[in-house]
């Protein structure tokens, strides 16, 4: 198992006020809840989902390291996070007496780059991103500010030959539809990027 899926599920019970799917009312104000906690052991709340499993809820947190920092959230941070969101729950001053389902895991791969942030954490990946109105392009991120993507292009070549690295592409956000990390499983770093952190994974 990857960091990208690593799971911890505690049972417990607590929580809970009827169906309630996820991105409603009582998600945010999970959110609002175990934020903090989340904060205050250096990672990033990038979202809380629940879900109806028979007559138990489940709570699925993702979280995921500060954006000026590489690589993935270890199996060990994990599930560190999880006792320390779980007794939040358990202390949760607006709980029912339902059971629930507590899950954690960080973001794959595969999550779509639609935030600053998320292109911070894939500086030095390969990505290809989709460009409102003009050529869509693949290459590595070389940099990022707060205008935009700065891009090595990869230049496809011929069957059996390594493909050719262009000129540096400047993206701004605006004009950035989304972009999705491409699996590399071996890179060899290259002047002004960093060593490659992909590896098989799926989506939290």
């Amino acid at each position: 198992m990857s960091n990208a899926e690593a799971t911890a599920s505690p049972d417990h019970t607590g929580t809970g006020t009827g169906s309630t799917p996820a991105h409603n009312p009582e998600a945010a104000r999970l959110r609002a809840l175990l934020e903090p906690s989340v904060q205050a052991n250096r990672l990033y709340l990038e979202d809380v989902v629940i879900n109806i499993a028979g007559s138990h809820r489940v709570v699925h947190v993702v979280v995921d390291l500060p954006q000026e920092e590489t690589g993935g959230v270890s199996l060990d941070v994990i599930a560190d996070i999880s006792r320390v969101l779980s007794d939040v729950l358990d202390n949760d001053p607006q709980s029912d007496t339902r059971p629930y389902d507590l899950e954690v895991s960080s973001p794959g791969v595969g999550r779509p780059l639609t935030e600053p942030r998320h292109w911070h954490r894939a500086k030095g990946r390969m990505a290809k991103v989709n460009v409102i109105q003009g050529e869509n392009i693949t290459g590595r991120i070389q940099s990022v500010d707060d205008g935009g993507v700065t891009l090595v292009p990869e230049i496809a070549a011929k069957k059996g030959m390594k493909p050719r690295q262009g000129e540096p592409v400047k993206l701004p956000f605006d004009r950035i539809r989304n972009g999705k990390v491409e699996i590399e499983f071996s890179h060899l770093p290259e002047d002004g990027l960093e060593p490659e952190h992909n590896g098989p994974s799926e989506e939290a």
